[in-house]
């Protein structure tokens, strides 16, 4: 009879020999304490994770005094119903943090908008991300209140001596999507904006004005209403297309974007790429086998859900010389609504 191994959590210092480094340094970087290289800190994480080293939480949270407990709030939209798991961009940003945190040794809770006061101010955990900060945000002002460490997942629109963010270069974003716009013929980019004070939509909207005042480009806005905002888009892209002269490209900023605008053209009998250019900022992989295949820009929330987690550590473990302030670069997939076809040659033109 065959008798099965049974499996052993890697050891601190099996961790150390496949990273080439001492088991100090091992523990400083999954717990986010010492003073190491990000390249050094990152090599050890690597190599925890490919040898499965998971921190044994329970155990070590005890031992300080604390919950080994990270919170993840998901009250950008305050009380609308709206189903955040079934968004791609906060789904991959979950999924990312939650592994990471487990890499860390810590759970990660994902804490409903509809908490009462009271339980953000007592829910049991070390520190918390807050997830797209709003312009008078009531949550972020109770869980500064409560003065346990916080991240958010994008700059505050209303910056505080003391805050720690991840956020994505949304000027980078924008010149990379709009660049793409113009080398594909695009002269009148306009740009679908959700009317809403998170501090993502305002950004996004700065930085596509930056751009068009530094490019001598015209700047094509409409605004919609958040509530219900699938009709209220493909309306706001509508007055876009009746606009005189038309815009040759449209973007837009939210997962479904990109349906909306291509419903809106359609309506008008657009052809998508030949008579409007069409994008959209969106992690959804459902654009790859749209009728055309469309243009996204990603913002990485998988890298965001990575960093977030690695800061809010840093600052529970108080590490000194952390940079507050993270920058994830945004990666554009470009794809055939963005590609203009050759003109028809006219008749004379045609071969024989």
């Amino acid at each position: 009879m065959t008798i099965s191994r049974v499996w052993q959590r890697p050891t601190l210092g099996a961790v150390a020999e496949r990273a080439g480094v001492s088991t100090a340094t091992v523990s400083n970087a999954l717990n986010g304490t010492g003073r190491l290289s990000e390249a050094t800190r990152q090599r050890v994480l690597t190599a925890a994770r490919e040898l499965g080293h998971a921190q044994a939480s329970t155990a070590r949270a005890v031992a300080r005094g604390s919950t080994g407990v990270l919170g993840l709030t998901t009250t950008t939209y305050g009380d609308l119903p709206v189903s955040y798991t079934e968004i791609p961009y906060y789904a991959q940003l979950t999924l990312s943090a939650m592994a990471a945190a487990h890499e860390r040794g810590y759970m990660l809770m994902v804490m409903p908008n509809s908490l009462s006061p009271w339980m953000w101010l007592n829910m049991p955990m070390d520190g918390v991300i807050h997830v797209d900060p709003r312009t008078d945000d009531p949550v972020r002002s109770l869980l500064r209140e409560r003065g346990i460490p916080m991240v958010t997942d994008g700059r505050p629109l209303r910056p505080h001596w003391n805050d720690a963010w991840v956020d994505t270069d949304h000027d980078m974003g924008m010149s990379l999507l709009l660049g793409h716009l113009v080398e594909s013929g695009a002269r009148r980019i306009a740009l679908s904006q959700p009317a809403h004070d998170d501090a993502y939509s305002q950004l996004i909207g700065r930085a596509y004005a930056s751009w068009c005042a530094e490019h001598d480009m015209p700047v094509l806005v409409e605004e919609y209403a958040v509530p219900d905002y699938f009709t209220a888009e493909r309306e706001a892209v509508g007055r876009l297309l009746d606009r005189a002269p038309r815009p040759d490209a449209v973007v837009g900023v939210y997962s479904d974007s990109g349906h909306n605008i291509l419903a809106a053209a359609r309506h008008r009998g657009l052809r998508v790429p030949r008579d409007l250019l069409v994008a959209c900022v969106s992690e959804d992989p459902e654009y790859a086998t749209t009728n055309p295949s469309l243009t996204t820009l990603s913002l990485r929330p998988d890298r965001v859900g990575v960093e977030v987690v690695d800061l809010l550590i840093s600052l529970i473990n108080a590490r000194g010389g952390v940079n507050r302030h993270r920058i994830v670069q945004p990666v554009l997939i470009p794809r055939r609504s963005t590609r203009k076809p050759p003109p028809t040659p006219r008749r004379s033109e045609r071969p024989e």
